[in-house]
């Protein structure tokens, strides 16, 4: 970055008010590496936020602002677009419907600020699906309530930790619906969303290994019907023309593993648990969820609200920390 060129403005939305989302991000947007590589602006409930310092015993200014370009930044303080929509007692790990539809209005205002240019970048605390279904608001989760807000039919999530990247064909979806939607025009369109993605994460020729579906990626028709051959080895055809390596079908059992060690810079999964599984056991303490194919930048923690432990001081913050470093480097490189 040039040292004339200011940070970038990351906007953290504050996700479901009655989960960790306010104690992870005090934290987070406090921490000094933060501070050196964003300006992050919350986008929730200066309250809430407060409540979370004091619980976390930790001192600081939490002050509100109207617009982000008014935000000023400063060790020990914290920058709130504040939507005050959370009432004051609202109980900590507690399934309500009045902070999944704040969780939702907080992503929309972070939508249209990004899209006016008011904002870099995204990244959002966790919400609550259910809460968020309570309020009316029908989505799957983050992903698709972005793309909705943006304007965009179809992107991709991706998972991200230190030893291993995933992105996933289809995500929030029963797993007969998955494999029923999966087709050679999806699994291109991913393949290609997520080259561009490492390409622009610094990464200049990745090597990506795409998963079949059928255990042993289907052992040349021994399991399944044929999937990998209708619906996978058409794409890979296809990317490959265009210089892209993208190596497979791949059996999944030992896909992720090769990745943890190098042989491959990103895993493309053909549905949720086939990716999300092995990443999780492979970093979720740090690691980050990107929404690949939306016209901003987003990352997101790569965990849940845990009500089991909100309000009491116990969430790490880890996660949140480098999903604002992720989004300020992919902000950065836009």
């Amino acid at each position: 970055m040039n040292a004339q060129q200011p940070l970038p403005l990351i906007g953290v939305t504050m996700g479901d008010g009655a989960g960790i989302g306010p104690e992870v991000i005090v934290p987070a947007v406090l921490d000094a590496a933060t501070l050196g590589r964003c300006r992050p602006v919350v986008i929730g409930d200066a309250a809430r936020l407060r409540e979370a310092a004091r619980i976390l015993g930790t001192e600081c200014e939490i002050v509100t602002v109207p617009t982000p370009a008014a935000a000023e930044s400063a060790p020990g303080r914290i920058n709130v677009v504040d939507l005050g929509l959370l009432p004051a007692d609202l109980p900590w790990g507690a399934l309500s419907a009045e902070a999944g539809h704040a969780a939702y209005e907080y992503v929309k205002r972070a939508a249209e600020l990004a899209l006016t240019g008011e904002i870099d970048g995204i990244c959002t605390a966790p919400l609550n699906k259910e809460a968020l279904h309570a309020a009316g608001h029908v989505y799957p989760g983050h992903t698709e309530l972005l793309a909705h807000f943006t304007g965009v039919e179809e992107v991709s999530m991706m998972l991200s930790t230190e030893k291993v990247k995933v992105i996933h064909v289809t995500t929030h979806i029963g797993l007969i619906d998955a494999v029923n939607r999966i087709e050679p025009g999806l699994v291109e369109r991913t393949v290609r969303r997520g080259h561009e993605a490492m390409v622009r994460a610094g990464v200049a020729a990745p090597v990506i290994g795409v998963c079949g579906i059928n255990p042993h990626a289907g052992e040349n028709g021994l399991f399944g019907y044929g999937e990998e051959e209708e619906k996978i080895v058409p794409a890979l055809e296809k990317v490959r023309r265009d210089g892209i390596d993208a190596r497979g079908p791949l059996p999944a059992d030992t896909a992720f593993f090769l990745a943890s060690r190098g042989d491959y810079d990103l895993i493309v999964a053909m549905y949720h648990d086939q990716g999300h599984g092995p990443v999780k056991v492979l970093g979720i303490e740090a690691g980050v969820n990107l929404t690949v194919g939306l016209p901003v930048i987003r990352t997101s923690v790569d965990h849940g609200t845990a009500f089991d432990i909100a309000g009491s001081g116990k969430a790490e913050a880890g996660s949140m920390i480098e999903a604002l470093r992720q989004a300020a480097e992919m902000s950065t490189a836009r």
